[in-house]
């Protein structure tokens, strides 16, 4: 055998050593991949292998101070897609987009880039276009449990309620005040999955249940606003005012009861104005311009705008002069009809034919300006700042709702007495109208400033109170005897007086009328006025207050003792006999207008055709509140008043129906093999609750598949882990 030649020896050396280098360099490469950036590729490796669907939690509900669902969240999908799991692009943005009734070219543009790990592509879709997406099994394509804000009374207390932002973020409103409590915490949904989407032997499928926002109840009452809500509605349309405005206000709690402003808008679709012109308005408008009339559209004119309270403002005056002993109830004013004050002559809004002598009550009731002017000037103006201090005018209210604006008022140090005198009688100074408002509830709460507040309390969905917010004295501003001495007045001006248009049979009503001229561009404009009432009930012991503001009437009558004041009337009277404050009439009275007394049947879980057989029956009137009115199957699931209650023949029931199907019991679907995510869209889609136990797959449940349960019960589930 021939020995290897010495060049064979080189080769065999020189491929020797070039695998061990070789061999080396992996061994290194291997360590340096291993060791020193394993972290690195062990993070990559599970951002491509898992996936972390956000699941968005449930705002909390808002409810009114008896439990009526003002505010709710609508169970709804949401469609993502991962982009680097999709197989065909311009397959799967075809499908979507034809489904969906988007653009091709926008859904393409949002799956193409595979550098994205989840897109959105639309939120809150309905059942058969889900439906229709899962039919499709377009990889890549998920559908995720999402909720949508909903308003099941439309636009009712708007303002008050506000809407959210697409992200179900709160903005405005008590949406906005009390976002961080209502949002809660989203949850995750969590699995590893191969290349072709296939859940990963050994991994571990986690479910991270949101955590629900907590649920506000509110201090008005729906039935209150409801009235409410008429009354404006119907103040708008016969007075053709630019705007009406509304609050109702507990006088002994300073809780707020009813709150409405129109025209309004819908928070189911805060961009689409309710004003027909506005929406056409809007298509030419820039997307700067749109900005700036959506927000105009949003904000509360009740806490957030300034006017000239006018007459109404010479209550302040008033309990200011008594409180400090210038005047009493029947001291004497004489009023030629105009005063001079630095060589400037202020007019009463009867100069040509002046009141003459007159007491303090009739210069009230009379609405003299000069007798306003004597008494500021007697107070001077120290004393006067003193009492706009003491009643709020000089700081906001604070009541819990965003954007509350101060009054604008001359800094004492810059007050003639020219501006001393207009502004005692209501010009020369702007107020909120949450301001007046919780000032003459002060007057008629014998003397003492309530804190008010909207919301009564925070609840968690067991029922329980997480927070409670209590009745909060601010200050006692005059003495209860002065507070009696102001309430016969007012209560002169409704029975004597301009404010004759608010006098209620049977119950004591105090109030003040109210005419201002409008300033525009900072000078008084000629036509424009701003009319308004401001109430009390009973008088005797007062329950509620009410300040009507109706801006710019240009129907039969400017006068707000003629516009302002009937609305106020047909809040009270509706408001007292829902309260059950019994009215109390004179002889004169009773003859006239006491009806016989009806006791209320009870009409629930009928048909509404039943119910309103009985109810004429009984000769009773109905409204539907609730539901199709037309629907003579409808159920009648509530009412107001209650059954047994005592009404006067003809009285209005509230009637509120549902469509008559019987799906309080509902089966139980068999779950056997569906993931977790699987298992909490079934069961949401038919109200029930789910308990989780494991992860996995499921594989027992209890009860059991095809049993029958109520909606809302809990559906216990056990889920195991599987391999392949």
């Amino acid at each position: 055998m021939s020995q290897p030649s010495l060049s064979s020896k080189k080769r065999l050396l020189f491929m020797f050593v070039m695998a061990t280098i070789t061999i080396f360099g992996l061994i290194i490469r291997l360590g340096w991949i291993q060791i020193v950036n394993g972290e690195r590729y062990k993070e990559l490796a599970n951002s491509q292998q898992t996936r972390d669907i956000p699941i968005p939690s449930k705002r909390g509900v808002i409810y009114d101070r008896n439990g009526k669902e003002l505010a709710i969240s609508a169970s709804s999908n949401t469609v993502w897609v991962r982009p680097r799991e999709v197989e065909d692009v311009e397959v799967a943005a075809t499908k979507l987009a034809e489904i969906l009734n988007l653009e091709v070219e926008e859904v393409t543009e949002k799956i193409s880039n595979k550098k994205q790990g989840l897109v959105r592509i639309i939120r809150w879709i309905d059942d058969d276009l889900a439906d229709a997406i899962r039919k499709e099994k377009l990889k890549g394509v998920w559908l995720a449990e999402d909720n949508k804000r909903y308003y099941p009374y439309g636009n009712f207390a708007a303002y008050i309620l506000g809407h959210t932002t697409d992200d179900n973020e709160g903005m405005s409103g008590i949406e906005m005040e009390y976002n961080k409590y209502l949002k809660g915490f989203p949850g995750r949904w969590i699995k590893n999955t191969d290349g072709a989407g296939r859940q990963l032997a050994f991994s571990v499928e986690r479910y991270h249940p949101p955590e629900n926002g907590l649920n506000v109840v509110l201090t008005i009452d729906e039935v209150i606003q409801h009235f409410t809500e008429k009354a404006v509605q119907n103040a708008l349309e016969i007075n053709q005012a630019t705007r009406v405005k509304v609050i109702v206000m507990n006088v002994k709690t300073g809780d707020i009861l009813a709150m409405s402003a129109k025209p309004d808008y819908d928070p189911n679709v805060p961009r689409v104005p309710l004003d027909k012109d506005l929406v056409l308005a809007l298509e030419k408008m820039n997307n700067d311009e749109k900005l700036e009339t959506w927000f105009s559209m949003w904000r509360n004119p009740i806490i957030n705008d300034t006017y000239e309270p006018g007459s109404t403002f010479k209550l302040i005056t008033t309990a200011a002069a008594l409180e400090e002993a210038v005047a009493t109830p029947t001291s004497h004013f004489y009023s030629g009809g105009t005063i001079n004050v630095a060589g400037r002559t202020i007019k009463c809004w009867r100069w040509y034919n002046p009141h003459g002598d007159q007491t303090l009550t009739e210069a009230v009731q009379n609405s003299c300006n000069p007798i306003f002017v004597t008494l500021a000037e007697r107070l001077g103006l120290g004393t006067f700042y003193r009492y706009l201090d003491a009643f709020g005018f000089t700081d906001i209210t604070g009541i819990d709702l965003p954007g509350e604006r101060k009054s604008i008022m001359y800094n004492e140090s810059q007050v003639g007495p020219v501006e001393l005198a207009t502004m005692s009688f209501g010009q020369s100074i702007s107020v909120t109208p949450i301001q007046l408002i919780t000032a003459v509830s002060a007057i008629a709460n014998d003397g003492k400033l309530m804190q008010p507040k909207i919301v009564k309390e925070l609840v968690d969905n067991d029922g329980k109170v997480i927070q409670r917010y209590e009745d909060t004295m601010i200050r006692q501003v005059i003495s209860k005897k002065t507070s009696e001495e102001m309430r016969n007045i007012m209560e002169s001006v409704v029975s004597e007086g301009s404010g004759k248009s608010a006098y209620i049979p049977g119950y004591r009503v105090g109030g003040k009328t109210g005419t201002a001229q409008k300033v525009k561009n900072g000078v008084y404009a000629q036509g424009l006025y701003v009319s308004s009432f401001i109430g009390i009930a009973p008088s005797d012991d007062p329950e509620l207050a009410v300040l009507v503001i109706v801006d710019e009437p240009k129907g039969f009558s400017t006068f707000g003792s003629l516009t302002a004041a009937p609305v106020a009337k047909e809040i009270l009277e509706e408001s007292l006999r829902y309260l059950d404050i019994k009215p109390k009439y004179s002889n004169e009275e009773e003859e006239k207008l006491v009806k016989a007394d009806i006791i209320v049947p009870e009409v629930r879980k009928l048909s509404l055709k039943e119910a309103s057989k009985i109810l004429n029956e009984s000769k009773l009137l109905y409204n539907v509140e609730t539901g199709n009115e037309e629907n003579e199957k409808a159920i009648v699931v509530d009412m107001f008043p209650k059954p047994g209650a005592s009404v006067p023949e003809k009285s209005i029931i509230l009637l509120y129906t549902k469509e008559n199907n019987d799906t309080s019991i509902v089966t139980v679907p068999d779950l056997k093999g569906k993931t977790i995510r699987e298992v909490n869209n079934i069961l949401s889609s038919l109200d029930l609750r789910l308990k989780i136990t494991g992860s996995g797959v499921v594989s027992g449940q209890y009860p059991e598949a095809h049993s029958t349960v109520e909606r809302g019960s809990v559906i216990s589930v056990e889920f195991k882990s599987h391999s392949h």
